[in-house]
């Protein structure tokens, strides 16, 4: 299961911290973009092992996506 750990201050899905990908875990190292949507917030972010992810949260049905690029 995909998965992805954030930090959550004044609302959830503030900042993706570490994601869960094909049984790996990533640490993030840096979010190179942000966007918003309806019901969703997006990120794509690099790993400390250089690999690119582009990481959405949707509000409904409250789930992650995962998606290597």
């Amino acid at each position: 299961m995909d998965m992805v750990e954030c930090r959550s201050d004044s609302e959830y899905a503030e900042r993706p911290l570490s994601l869960t990908w094909e049984g790996y875990k990533y640490e993030i190292a840096e979010i190179v973009a942000r966007w918003r949507g309806p019901s969703e917030k997006g990120f794509r972010v690099k790993t400390a092992n250089g690999q690119a992810f582009d990481l959405t949260y949707r509000e409904i049905p409250d789930e992650w996506l995962v998606q290597p690029i």
